[in-house]
Parts: structure tokens; C-alpha cells; sequence
């Protein structure tokens, strides 16, 4: 059955391959933005989920669209890397403002359509870095690791009312992200990777789709590993 759902920052690279998965799926896939065009045949609304008057707007024009949210994809997130002695306040707190506060903001607004109908998915896009660290990345790291007890704790707030929170935790992906990397930083990095390669958008997506289906009723507050082995033992 088609259900209506909202995928962040789903123009391009991870979030537009869940996007387009869930689509596959036969649900009704919504995608926020902040810059350039909605992907072709997808419902694309414009929003910066640093805003909640924007998030609030953007769940206005899907619900009027397609329907009270049923799942929600809470994918959008930027970086902004340096090292913790040169790392400015504003480089720290917008980053968690967008990954972790985004998250927060875009759960909030959607979850009491969800409590009414006692029934709903919420996913969490992380990252492996968020439970490993890296240098240079303390900012981004600490926002992807809040995700998780913000997961686990909605996941017990909300499990009595059929509401599951899962979070995917991706390991380097092919995408424009880490396209940037020289060729010897690509080297370190398989070199770390015990499946010696980078994952493709769409296994992160297929994960997605698993913890947002019916068959992963009763998985609530894991965290899903799509690393390759990267992550493994934390």
C-alpha cells in the first residue's frame, strides 16, 4: 500500500537514491531541498531544516499533496571540516544545528500525524563516523553519534504507538562527498575497509527501505551498519 513519505536533503546523492528506492517501492515520495531544482518525478519542496517555520511550511505543502507523512527520512546534512584548535563556534553549532537539530525539528513536526494513527517509520541517517570519530570532524562526528540517542529515545517514547526510529549508519559512499578525495586518500580509505571498497547509494537506500517496511515492524532504536565493515565492534 502507497504511503506518503518525506525524505530530507533528497535531491542528490544518498538521500536521492532513498528517495528514488522508496518510489521503486510504490510509496509516494516527497524530497526537501535547499538549492537548485527537485529531482524529476518526485515531489520536491523547497526547505532549510535549520528553520522550523520552513519545516513546518514544507510538511504543509506534502500533507497537502500526498497525505499525512507515514515515513519519515531524515537524511540532510552538511559538513564542515577543520581541525577542533581552528575550528570556529559557528563551523561547530551550524553543523549540528543542520544534522542533529534538522533531525529533531523534522521528527517533531511529523510525529503527532504518526501518534494518531498509531503507526509510523522514522529513519535516521548517520554515519560510521559517528560512532569511530575522525580527525578533523568533531563537529560532524558529534551530531551523527547524537543522532543515536536521539533515535533510542524516541524509539521508547513512541514504540507503544507503532512508531519504530531506526538509524542507518553509512561507511564511505560513492558520491559527490567523497569524490573530493585525492587518490591517496582513497587508497587510506579502502585500505581501512575490510570489503575494500566504497559502498554504492544504493545499498544505503535498500537498508532504508528494509527499517521502513512492514517486515521491520518490530526492529526499533538499532542501528544499521551499511560500512562495509568500517564500523565494526562499536
Amino acid at each position: 500500500m502507497s504511503r506518503s513519505v518525506l525524505v530530507t536533503g533528497g535531491n542528490r546523492g544518498i538521500g536521492l537514491a532513498i528517495a528514488r528506492e522508496l518510489a521503486a517501492a510504490g510509496d509516494a515520495v516527497a524530497v526537501t531541498y535547499r538549492s537548485g531544482e527537485p529531482p524529476e518525478g518526485l515531489f520536491g519542496v523547497k526547505c532549510d531544516v535549520t528553520s522550523a517555520e520552513d519545516v513546518d511550511a514544507a510538511f504543509g505543502k506534502v500533507e497537502a499533496e500526498q497525505g499525512p507523512v507515514e515515513v519519515i527520512v531524515a537524511n540532510a546534512g552538511i559538513t564542515k571540516d577543520t581541525l577542533l584548535a581552528i575550528m570556529s563556534e559557528e563551523s561547530f553549532t551550524s553543523v549540528l544545528d543542520t544534522n542533529l537539530t534538522g533531525a529533531f525539528r523534522v521528527a517533531k513536526r511529523g510525529v503527532k500525524a504518526m501518534m494518531r494513527k498509531r503507526s509510523g517509520r522514522i529513519v535516521l541517517v548517520s554515519s560510521v563516523v559517528g560512532l569511530m570519530g575522525s580527525p578533523g570532524q568533531a563537529n560532524y562526528a558529534a551530531s551523527k553519534a547524537g543522532m543515536v540517542g536521539f533515535a533510542r529515545s524516541l524509539a521508547r517514547e513512541l514504540g507503544s504507538r507503532g512508531i519504530t526510529v531506526n538509524v542507518v549508519s553509512p561507511g564511505f559512499v560513492d558520491t559527490d562527498m567523497t569524490q573530493v578525495l585525492t587518490e591517496d586518500q582513497k587508497k587510506g580509505v579502502l585500505s581501512a575497509i575490510p570489503m575494500g571498497r566504497m559502498a554504492h547509494p544504493d545499498e544505503v537506500a535498500k537498508a532504508v527501505r528494509f527499517v521502513a517496511s512492514e517486515d521491520a515492524g518490530y526492529i526499533t532504536g538499532a542501528v544499521i551498519p551499511v560500512d562495509g565493515g568500517l564500523g565494526m565492534g562499536h
